[in-house]
C-alpha cells in the first residue's frame, strides 16, 4: 500500500511520523489485525489520517516519552546508592560466605544493575503510556459516537418516517437526514458521508450506503442502514419499513434504558459498602490512637484523601454509564435568515445582528450603542430572568462577593489562621473557611438551576399532549397554522402561551418555520428540538400532516415513559445515597459523644489504667482534634455525596448542589449539637 506521509501531517508532528516510519515497517504487518483495527476505528472515529501515519507517530510520541523516563529512572536508580538511601549490601542474594570473590563480584554489579533495570522499568512504562495514549484516542471516540448513535438512532428513524409519510422519496430522505446535523448530530453525520459519496465520488447512493454500513461504529446503525439496502433493492415499501424500524428502535430505547438503571442499582449499592470504608477505617485508627499505637498521619490521609478519592472515584465510575442527553437543543435558522442566524450567539457581549454592520458607517455604530444600552438597562431591570436563564453566571457575582467577606473576616481577625486554631474552635473555624464561602455561592446557583430546570419543564410537561391535540386538530382539515391556534385557545400553561405567540409572529409576517426555530431555541431543550425539526420540515411540503404529528407525539410520549422510568428508580438510588450518609453521620456523632469523650475522660481521671505498667486507655488522645478531623470528615462526605445524587438524578453535577446544601446544613447542625 502506497502512502504519501506528508499528506495531512503538519509541522513536527508529521516529520516525527516520518522519521519513526521504519521503525513502524519493522514492528507492524501492514496487514495484520492489529493495523486493520486502528485503521478501522480511525475510520469510525472519523479522524481523516492514514494509520501509517498515525501509527508512526505513536510510536515517535512512545519512544520519546519512553526516553525521558528511562533517564528520569536512571537518575533515581543512582541517586539512591549516590545519597546513601540504600547500600549495595543491603541487596544481598544470600551467598555463602565462602564464596568471596563472587560476591565481591555481585556487589560491584549492584550499582549498575539496579540503575538499569530502573530505567528499563521506567522507561517500558513511558513507552506503553505515550504508544498507548495516542492507539486509544480513536476507540475512545468511536466509542463515544457509538454511544450518541445509539441514544438518536430512535428519533433519527421517526424523523425518516415523518419525511417518508410527507412524501419525500429515498434520496430526499437521506439529503434532509444528512442537513440535520444540528439535531440529530453524528446520526446525520453518517449520512453526510453518503450524500458526499454520490455527491462527490460518483458512487451509487446503493453502495454509498453499504460502504458506511460497514464503516459506522454502531452496530444498531449498521443493522438498520443494511435492513434499508435490501427495501431499495427489492423496491419494498420504504414508508412502511421505516414504520416497523420506528417501532422497533422505540422499544430499544427502552430497554437499554432499563439496562442502564439496573447497572446504577448495582453502584448504588456498591456506593453504600465504599463509603462506609472510611469510617470503619477512622473508627479503627481511632482506637488504635487511644491504645497508645496509631498515628495521626493515617487518620489525616483517611480524610482528606481517602473520602475525596472515593467520592471522585465513585463520579468517574457512573460516568461510564449515565448517559446524558446528547447535542445543546438549538436548531439551524437555515440559509437567508440572517436575524435568527445572529440571534443563536446573542448574548451578554454579543449584541446580535447588528453586530456584522458595525464599523460600517456611523448610524451602525449608533444602533449598536443603543442597542447595547437598552439591553443593560432589560438586565438591570430584571437580573432574575438573566440569572434564570444562565445559572452559571451567578458564580461571577458571589464567588467576588464569598471572597470579599471572607477577606473582610481574615483582616479583622476573626477568623482562625492557623491549624492550632481551627483545633480550639473547630465549628467556627469550618464554618468560616468553608460554610460562608459554601452558602453564599451554592445556595443562588441551587436556586436559579432549579428555576430553570422548572421553566423547561414546564414546556417538555405538557408537550405529548398538546402534539396529540395538534394531530386531531390537523386531521379535521385545519391548517398547523390553524391548529396551533385551536391548541393555544383549548390549552393551559407555558406552551400553550408560546403556540399563541409564535401564531401571532406568523400573523405580523414571520414565516411558520422561523417561529417555530425561534420558539425552540428560546429554551434549547435537545428533546423538543428534535420534535420541532419534525414538525417544521414536514410542513413545509403540506400543511395536513397528522401522521407526521402522530409520529411527534408517540415519540414525545415514548420520551416521557423514559423519562417517568428514570426518574423512579434513580429516586431509589438518591434515597440509598443520601440514607447511607445520613447513617455515615450519625455514627460520626455517636462516636464522638458517647466514645471519645467517654474514653477521655476515663483516661484523664486515670480510670483508663490497667495498673503498674499497664497502658493508660484514651490518655493520649486529643479529643479536639479529632471532633474537627470528624467535622471535616461528614462535610466533604456531604459534599461527595450531594454532588454524586445529582449526578445519578439528572446526569449533570449541577444538580447536585441542592443536595449538597441540604447535606451540609445537617452536618453542622448535628456538629454544634453533638460539641
Amino acid at each position: 500500500m502506497s502512502l504519501e506521509l506528508g499528506e495531512g501531517r503538519d509541522g513536527d508532528s508529521g516529520a516525527l511520523a516520518d522519521a519513526f516510519y521504519p521503525l513502524y515497517k519493522l514492528l507492524f504487518d501492514t496487514e495484520g489485525d492489529f493495523v486493520s483495527d486502528v485503521e478501522g476505528k480511525l475510520t469510525e472515529a472519523r479522524m481523516n489520517q492514514a494509520v501509517e501515519l498515525y501509527l508512526s507517530r505513536a510510536l515517535a510520541v512512545g519512544v520519546l516519552i519512553g526516553g525521558m523516563l528511562w533517564l528520569t529512572g536512571s537518575l533515581l536508580g543512582w541517586a539512591v546508592f549516590q545519597f546513601g538511601l540504600i547500600t549495595p549490601e543491603t541487596l544481598s542474594l544470600g551467598i555463602p560466605a565462602g564464596s568471596a570473590e563472587m560476591a565481591a563480584t555481585l556487589q560491584a554489579a549492584t550499582v549498575p544493575a539496579v540503575i538499569l533495570m530502573s530505567g528499563l522499568v521506567f522507561g517500558s512504562v513511558g513507552f506503553g503510556m505515550g504508544f498507548g495514549t495516542i492507539v486509544a484516542i480513536p476507540y475512545s471516540k468511536a466509542s463515544t459516537r457509538k454511544r450518541e448513535i445509539n441514544m438518536l438512532l430512535s428519533d433519527s428513524v421517526s424523523y425518516m418516517y415523518a419525511l417518508s409519510v410527507g412524501g419525500l422519496n429515498q434520496l430526499e430522505i437521506l439529503e434532509s437526514m444528512a442537513d440535520a446535523d444540528d439535531t440529530y448530530g453524528e446520526v446525520a453525520k453518517e449520512f453526510q458521508s453518503i450524500v458526499n459519496e454520490t455527491e462527490y465520488f460518483g458512487t451509487d447512493y446503493r453502495n454509498a450506503v453499504r460502504k458506511q454500513s460497514l464503516e459506522t461504529p454502531s452496530d444498531e446503525l449498521s443493522q438498520y442502514l443494511t435492513d434499508m439496502l435490501s427495501i431499495i433493492n427489492s423496491g419494498g415499501d420504504m414508508e412502511q419499513f421505516l414504520y416497523d424500524k420506528k417501532e422497533k428502535h422505540m422499544r430499544t430505547a427502552k430497554q437499554e434504558q432499563e439496562t442502564t438503571l439496573e447497572t446504577l442499582e448495582l453502584f448504588g449499592e456498591m456506593y453504600m459498602t465504599l463509603s462506609l470504608f472510611p469510617l470503619l477505617l477512622i473508627i479503627i485508627l481511632v482506637v488504635m490512637s487511644m491504645m497508645g499505637s496509631g498515628r495521626e498521619m493515617l487518620i489525616y490521609g483517611t480524610v482528606y484523601a481517602l473520602i475525596p478519592l472515593t467520592g471522585v472515584g465513585f463520579l468517574v465510575m457512573i460516568s461510564t454509564v449515565k448517559q446524558d442527553e446528547p447535542g445543546d437543543g438549538y436548531l439551524s435558522p437555515g440559509q437567508g435568515n440572517e436575524r435568527l442566524a445572529a440571534s443563536q450567539d446573542e448574548g451578554l457581549f454579543h449584541l446580535g445582528l447588528i453586530e456584522a454592520f458595525t464599523g460600517r458607517f456611523s448610524v451602525f455604530n449608533r444602533i449598536k450603542s443603543r442597542e447595547g444600552n437598552y439591553k443593560t438597562r432589560q438586565l438591570l431591570s430584571a437580573p432574575q430572568l438573566f440569572f434564570r436563564d444562565n445559572p452559571l453566571f451567578t458564580l461571577v457575582l458571589t464567588l467576588p462577593t464569598a471572597l470579599a467577606v471572607m477577606g473582610v473576616l481574615f483582616f479583622d481577625g476573626s477568623m482562625p489562621t492557623t491549624w492550632d486554631g481551627m483545633i480550639a474552635n473547630p465549628i467556627w473555624g469550618t464554618f468560616v473557611w468553608f460554610y460562608i464561602p459554601s452558602y453564599m455561592t451554592l445556595v443562588p446557583l441551587a436556586f436559579f438551576y432549579e428555576w430553570n430546570g422548572l421553566t423547561r419543564r414546564s414546556i417538555t410537561g405538557k408537550l405529548s399532549e398538546n402534539l396529540r391535540k395538534l394531530s386531531s386538530a390537523n386531521d379535521t382539515g385545519q391548517t398547523l397554522l390553524e391548529s396551533i391556534e385551536t391548541v393555544a385557545d383549548t390549552s393551559t400553561g407555558k406552551l400553550a402561551d408560546e403556540f399563541e405567540v409564535m401564531y401571532a409572529k406568523v400573523n405580523y409576517g414571520m414565516s411558520l418555520r422561523e417561529a417555530m426555530v425561534e420558539f425552540n431555541n428560546k429554551y434549547h431543550i435537545p428533546r423538543l428540538a428534535r420534535t420541532i425539526k419534525l414538525i417544521a420540515e414536514a410542513q413545509e411540503a403540506s400543511s395536513q400532516i397528522t401522521d407526521v404529528l402522530s409520529t411527534a407525539a408517540q415519540s414525545s410520549e415514548n420520551q416521557d415513559d423514559i423519562e417517568r422510568e428514570r426518574k423512579s428508580r434513580t429516586r431509589m438510588q438518591v434515597a440509598i445515597i443520601l440514607m447511607t450518609y445520613l447513617t455515615l453521620l450519625a455514627v460520626m456523632a455517636i462516636l464522638k459523644v458517647q466514645f471519645l469523650d467517654t474514653m477521655a475522660q476515663m483516661g484523664g481521671s486515670g480510670g483508663g489504667g490497667s495498673g503498674g505498667g499497664g497502658v493508660s486507655f484514651g490518655a493520649s488522645v486529643d479529643v479536639d482534634l479529632l471532633s474537627l478531623l470528624f467535622l471535616h470528615a461528614v462535610t466533604l462526605q456531604a459534599v461527595l455525596s450531594g454532588f454524586i445524587s445529582g449526578y445519578i438524578r439528572d446526569a449533570q453535577i449541577i444538580s447536585g448542589v441542592k443536595f449538597v446544601v441540604i447535606l451540609q446544613t445537617l452536618a453542622l447542625a448535628v456538629w454544634v449539637v453533638v460539641v
